[in-house]
């Protein structure tokens, strides 16, 4: 073979194995684009993803907001309602008070009869409050508690524990779990030395 030939040779099989190095750098090319593509089109779905669950997060932070209102708008315009009709039984109480303690209507025979219907109409208004969640604070020989009643006076008592509900002035109400009005109330509260002594020389 000549040298001619040997060199033809080895330019052919020179230019078979570049061919072949530069396929095979296109094919290396080629796959990590489709691998960085890939990756590409995941990182592009978790952050899509991510956006959904964003919005969706927000969408149900303005729903609960919304209801919120709604149930706030509802219970201020109830709250302000029940405060306000609270005068009902209050003038009821007045009323019957005063008719009791009236000379000229104690001699009155049908003033028991009428008595008894103020009696009737206000447990009618309790009903229809209890319905409404609107509920009286029970005060008879309670403790004072300042999240439920406001002292309107002090009372010597040395029978009783001090701090012990002996009056009710108003009553009070709550709607739910909300202090609607505190009930006005005197407490118990130990003679001063003063003013056991003073009891004392009244007795003799």
């Amino acid at each position: 073979m000549s040298k001619s030939n040997n060199d033809q040779s080895d330019e052919k099989l020179k230019e078979a194995s570049d061919n072949s190095k530069v396929q095979a750098d296109k094919e290396i090319d080629q796959k990590q684009k489709k691998e960085e593509k890939g990756l590409s089109l995941q990182d592009k779905l978790k952050e899509t993803e991510e956006k959904l669950l964003r919005s969706l997060a927000e969408v149900e932070n303005q729903r609960r907001r919304f209801e919120k209102e709604i149930k706030d708008a509802f219970e201020f315009g109830s709250f302000n309602f029940a405060k306000e009709i609270l005068s009902i039984p209050d003038n009821l109480q007045r009323a019957k008070e005063a008719i009791k303690n009236d000379e000229k209507l104690k001699t009155n025979k049908d003033l028991d009869r009428f008595l008894e219907n103020i009696t009737i109409v206000e447990k009618d208004l309790i009903s229809i409050f209890e319905k409404n969640r609107i509920i009286k604070i029970v005060t008879e020989n309670k403790k004072f508690d300042p999240n439920f009643h406001q002292a309107m006076t002090e009372i010597d008592d040395e029978k009783t524990e001090p701090g012990t509900i002996l009056q009710e002035i108003q009553s009070g109400y709550m709607i739910g779990q909300r202090l609607l009005r505190p009930a006005l109330v005197g407490v118990s509260k130990k003679p001063t030395k003063e003013q056991e002594n003073k009891d004392k020389k009244e007795e003799k």
